[in-house]
């Protein structure tokens, strides 16, 4: 055990350092890593807000987003209560079940019975420590809050389409966080018959029907068994999750009676019979907690395990042995979610003038639109424009535009976001919810930019991943409330400048996992002005939400609005 303790001590050793290099490398002082005055005669390192300032101007506006699509293959799912500076944010999700097997053999008439049923939904976990008993400790990145919540579970009573039956033949049903599919079509009805959870009592040696609330715990599941002289030892340990018994009598009659039934022959015949659940939270005591669960997981299942009679006998005594049944969650699965704005309501932003601040909701909530140097492009217009004279400063182009060689070269680019600070303070907003990473995203083509990709910083923890381009909020050290996010754009803007590349619109959202950032969705209903809006995957699975200052602030928040920095080397001769 000791050899597990220090091998752990190690890892987290390893990631400290590498947190340590990644702040380093984010946050190090431009002068100290590139060429400079002090080190070289023929150049000198310059700040484009400092002798170009116009250029560093942006166009930022806050843009509603409204229902989103949920069944997004993602494999995440979102459950629970959370509640920040815009009001609360209430999150369930309905999923089909798959089974671990067709025409199950359950014993037949010399079946015996439902030992207990067990479900289970892991978070998301890291081992911090084994003690020389065994005993494991756990850290939770998966959980918003440690409140209890109630969590009722029904029986599903709507089908779930794979496909649309309005669109083309192979064209995937869309469902939304409305609880609604295409159109107007309501998700419903989803409460069937609800599911009682159990306990087991050893005294009446009978399982008792129990509340159902949940306790939000960092401490895993120990599981304990009867040895030969009667005493309990432990079993199994499982990591952190909700872990509750149901109900036997309504698995024995959904699923064991039905045995030789054309029910169970088949995934097609199953779902349109066993429809699947509906997992529903409510607060306890108004208060509740926020769940990101792995329910693509093969550790998130519901298992029957049951005692049938086998063909050996003892002594004339019959002999048993034990089986399983195991349920696994989709393959279609939705979430709904429901953002109450009580506190701060949303409305979309002035996209030519740019907002004096801007609204970052995940889920049905807001993300905002960056437009840099006027939004324009090269021969956007006859005259010079925005862009154009920006581009002239760094690089010397052919006559059909295309670059030929630099007149500057651009060492560091970043987008600079300064938090309202003032408006979350008024409304005694947890710093804790304030969102640690945000994403910068190419609104057009529904894709990250190019930095995204060549910043190879750790891709397996998400709170180490794309730390270079994606800079993490940066707090103040007494207070934890946010101060500002950094999100280096260098390789996006010499795309500009060299590869003549579209200076497209940019979005900005809250992420709850910067790993996640492939894949993007459009809301459900689009119109002429938003019909280029895209979120990405975990932008919609995030409760979290921010107020950041605008590009359009009143005098005195000037120094706060966003901006576009960029430091560049000038060979002496310009």
């Amino acid at each position: 055990m000791r050899n597990k303790k220090i091998a752990l001590q190690f890892i987290a050793l390893g990631l400290l350092i590498s947190s340590f290099i990644a702040c380093d490398k984010d946050f190090s002082n431009i002068e100290s890593d590139i060429i400079n005055s002090d080190n070289a005669t023929n150049f000198d390192i310059l700040s484009l807000k400092e002798n170009y300032p116009e250029f560093s101007e942006v166009i930022a506006y806050t843009d509603v987003v409204g229902p989103v699509q949920t069944n997004n293959g993602s494999g995440i799912n979102t459950l629970g209560i959370y509640d920040d500076v815009y009001g609360r944010t209430t999150a369930s999700f309905v999923t089909q079940l798959t089974t671990s097997s067709f025409d199950p053999d359950f014993g037949g008439d010399d079946f015996q019975q439902i030992d207990s049923v067990v479900l289970r939904l892991p978070y998301y976990s890291l081992v911090t420590d084994v003690d020389d008993d065994g005993n494991v400790t756990y850290e939770i990145d998966s959980v918003i809050g440690r409140d209890n919540i109630r969590l009722r579970i029904f029986e599903n009573e709507y089908f779930i389409r794979d496909f649309d039956p309005a669109a083309d033949f192979d064209e995937s049903q869309a469902y939304y966080s409305d609880m609604t599919a295409s159109g107007s079509e309501s998700v419903s009805p989803l409460e069937g018959e609800e599911l009682s959870f159990v306990k087991f009592n050893r005294t009446t040696d009978q399982f008792e029907i129990i509340s159902n609330e949940v306790e939000i715990s960092e401490d895993g599941h120990v599981l304990k068994e009867e040895n030969e002289d009667g005493e309990l030892e432990i079993s199994e340990r499982l990591s952190p999750g909700i872990r509750v018994l149901l109900d036997r009598t309504y698995w024995q009659n959904k699923i064991i009676n039905r045995e030789g039934d054309a029910v169970l022959s088949s995934q097609n015949n199953f779902s349109d019979y066993f429809r699947g659940l509906y997992f529903k939270a409510e607060p306890v005591n108004d208060d509740g907690s926020f769940l990101i669960l792995n329910t693509a997981s093969q550790n998130a299942n519901i298992t029957i395990y049951y005692k049938r009679l086998t063909a050996s006998t003892t002594d004339d005594v019959e002999a048993t042995e034990q089986g399983t049944f195991v349920l696994r969650f989709g393959p279609n699965r939705i979430n709904f979610i429901e953002n109450d704005f009580s506190n701060i309501p949303l409305t979309d932003g002035n996209s030519n003038e740019g907002d004096s601040r801007l609204y970052l909701k995940g889920g049905p909530g807001s993300v905002a639109k960056i437009k840099l140097f006027d939004g324009e492009n090269v021969d956007d217009i006859p005259e010079m424009n925005n862009f154009e004279t920006f581009k002239n400063l760094f690089v010397e182009t052919d006559e059909g535009g295309k670059f030929v060689k630099s007149k500057r070269l651009v060492n560091e680019a970043n987008l600079v976001f300064y938090v309202d600070d003032e408006t979350l303070n008024s409304n005694s907003e947890d710093p804790n919810n304030e969102p640690n990473r945000i994403f910068v995203y190419d609104v057009d083509n529904k894709t990250p930019l190019f930095d995204y990709s060549l910043d190879v910083t750790n891709s397996t923890l998400p709170s180490f991943s794309k730390y270079n381009h994606l800079g993490p909020l940066q707090r103040d050290e007494t207070t934890e409330r946010g101060i500002k996010y950094k999100v280096k754009i260098t390789d996006h803007i010499n795309n500009l400048l060299i590869n003549d590349s579209t200076n497209v619109e940019l979005g900005l959202a809250v992420s709850l996992n910067v790993n996640l950032e492939g894949n993007f969705l459009q809301p459900k209903e689009k119109n002429t002005d938003n019909d280029q809006l895209s979120i990405p995957i975990s932008s919609i699975l995030s409760p979290r939400g921010t107020i950041l200052y605008g590009s359009n602030t009143e005098s005195q928040n000037e120094d706060k609005k966003v901006y576009l920095e960029i430091y560049y080397t000038e060979p002496n001769e310009y």
